[in-house]
């Protein structure tokens, strides 16, 4: 396997702290690398100094002749005065990039919706960070370094990267390396794992589950290695006493045993007995959302436009749901009718007596009055102690035990609020919330600026929180982790998905493609109006195409007709009795043979319009 670039004894320190200490390592052919770490344990700094862009203190980094590596930063390098065009593909003529496979792969699936010759400045952070990533995508490198490739992406974004970058060189070929904390897509994408810490570069084989796997039975080792050690520390002490020589033994360890770690575990959630507490901290009633429905302005007509179409939904007390839709899609509007600072333009939303709920939002408001205070002080003028966990799992923490559960360094206790970077801000914010003990906490992208590690931890905390737990995220993994079921929007519409992220990738594909559909039925019957307008046609072929055109259009109908009754079909399947084997089984038969109606319906339609031109 051909080399293509490599790092021999890098030495970087900064007047704080030493970063990296003589590592080396290596990028060859084919190789898709993730890098994982705590925040400022110096992943992007090791992409800078790999990319050529930051310069060690001392060792070097050598590249292969000919080799191009390009690179995504994580801050936004996009300059205002550009359109998008110009962003992405330069001064390169359309015939050129046009003609690129690649190329129209990377537009078509990163900048749908995006204006091609609009300005960039105006573009929101998703659309800047999606014409970043084309721009570096378009060009022909053969290694890329992304740092954070899906901060401000969705799903649907993040799904269509992971599959370019696995189709983007044929096998053997091209390196990637990238830092994230999208623990989804390393993943979905990486063949090898590089955890920076403590100012070395650790390599692991597989993506993040097999990192984790391997991580366990390293730390397994070490504190096998550090309890001989203590044992052989005591039988030393018992020989010079005693006289006696100490006989010991060398246990042999192997990957198996991390798999034996685990074997036992239960389950991540003891869901009957948060269910228990839920129900007594709230109640049978929470949140009831009857035909709820909420529109605005429209601001070009200044006509009443409807956000979010009536919705029925019943949230029960302990239900832990995710909820997936594109930026735009009314998510916000969804979780404002359940917290109350959105009022419903129709329907009504009905509340429990007991609910108390509360939000993390992606601004930082809950520390705002905090800013000047120490860290430990802003958690000891709640309480002295806090109970954490359920039933007989449930333990009493100080405040420096909480902090500490939650990444929080005992140096970093005496620190003021406002000296906290990002993340630690995030974690603190997070931690306010829970300590006013809510019953509904609803979490509104909480994974941003978290590294794998704090995200595992507050997946820990979530774990024993005993309430309703509503999350908005594009962090495919942490929904998947935290939550039990999943719902949508979708055209307004609030839809459950018994399938998941996955089912949801797989309708949103339908909508676009739905979508382009219609647009095409619009071109042909114009097309076929203004040919039969044009020109005289003999009298045989103007009854076919009069009857083509009609066929056309009861087709469409068919469709929306279909299309609505395999959506109720799939409401009335996440409503049915889940114990209900055979009724279950006849409903999803029922959908069955509606989709596949459709399916024959769509292919009808479209050899009808290829005969309309």
């Amino acid at each position: 396997m051909a080399h293509l670039l490599g790092a021999e004894a890098l030495h970087l320190e900064f007047p704080t702290k030493v970063v990296f200490d003589g590592i080396s390592l290596g990028i060859d052919e084919g190789d898709r690398i993730g890098v994982v770490g705590r925040n400022g344990d110096g992943k992007s700094s090791l992409l800078a100094m790999l990319a050529g862009r930051l310069e060690p203190d001392s060792g070097r980094v050598t590249v292969r002749g000919g080799v191009r590596v390009g690179v995504l930063d994580q801050a936004d390098t996009l300059d205002d005065a550009h359109t998008v065009a110009e962003a992405v593909v330069g001064d390169r003529p359309e015939h050129e990039w046009a003609g690129d496979p690649r190329a129209r792969d990377v537009i078509a699936g990163l900048l749908g919706g995006i204006p091609w010759d609009g300005p960039v400045v105006g573009l929101s952070g998703g659309q800047r960070r999606r014409v970043a990533l084309a721009a570096l995508l378009t060009r022909d490198d053969d290694v890329i370094f992304l740092d954070e490739p899906t901060n401000h992406l969705d799903v649907e974004a993040i799904a269509w990267l992971a599959g370019h970058i696995k189709r983007r060189w044929p096998a053997g070929q091209g390196g990637l390396l990238v830092v994230t904390h999208d623990r989804w897509f390393l993943d979905e994408v990486c063949t090898a794992t590089w955890e920076v810490h403590d100012q070395i570069v650790e390599p692991f084989e597989g993506g993040y589950a097999a990192y984790i796997l391997q991580r366990v039975e390293r730390d397994r080792q070490s504190a096998a290695i550090e309890a001989r050690r203590q044992n052989l520390a005591r039988k030393e002490l018992a020989w010079l006493r005693r006289g006696a020589p100490a006989r010991t033994s060398k246990p042999k360890f192997r990957i198996d045993a991390a798999n034996e770690l685990i074997a036992d575990v239960p389950e991540i959630r003891d869901k009957t007995e948060l269910q228990s507490l839920a129900v007594s901290r709230l109640g049978k009633d929470v949140v009831d959302l009857l035909d709820a429905a909420v529109s605005y302005p429209d601001p070009a007509t200044g006509e009443p436009r409807e956000v979010l179409h009536p919705v029925e939904w019943r949230i029960a007390p302990g239900e832990r749901t995710g909820i997936l839709g594109v930026n735009g899609a009314g998510k916000s509007t969804l979780l404002g009718l359940v917290s109350g600072d959105v009022e419903p333009t129709a329907g009504r939303v009905k509340r429990g007596k007991t609910v108390n709920v509360a939000t993390l939002t992606q601004r930082l408001d809950e520390l705002e009055d905090h800013l000047e205070s120490p860290v430990r002080v802003v958690i000891e003028r709640l309480r002295t102690t806090y109970t954490f966990g359920a039933g007989s799992k449930a333990q009493e923490l100080t405040p420096g035990q909480l902090l500490e559960r939650m990444g929080f360094a005992s140096a970093q206790l005496s620190t003021p609020v406002k000296d906290l970077s990002g993340g630690q801000k995030r974690r603190l914010q997070l931690l306010l919330i829970l300590l006013e003990q809510p019953n509904v906490l609803i979490l509104d992208e909480p994974t941003n600026d978290l590294d794998t590690d704090i995200l595992s931890a507050i997946e820990d905390l979530l774990d024993s929180w005993p309430g309703t737990l509503l999350v908005v995220s594009h962090d495919r993994y942490f929904i998947e982790r935290v939550t039990d079921q999943q719902y949508a929007i979708l055209s307004g519409h609030l839809r459950h998905l018994p399938g998941g992220v996955d089912e949801y990738l797989r309708l949103r594909e339908r909508e676009r493609t739905a979508a382009a559909t219609t647009s095409k039925a619009s071109e042909a019957a114009a097309a076929a109006s203004a040919s039969s307008t044009a020109s005289a046609t003999p009298a045989l072929a103007g009854a076919e195409l009069r009857s083509a055109q009609k066929e056309v259009a009861a087709l469409e109908r068919r469709l929306e007709k279909l299309e609505a009754q395999i959506g109720t079909a799939r409401t009335s399947l996440a409503d049915h009795d889940q114990s209900d084997y055979v009724g279950l089984g006849a409903e999803m038969a029922r959908i069955g043979d509606l989709e596949k109606e459709r399916d024959d319906v769509e292919a009808r339609w479209f050899e009808l319009t290829e005969q309309l031109g």
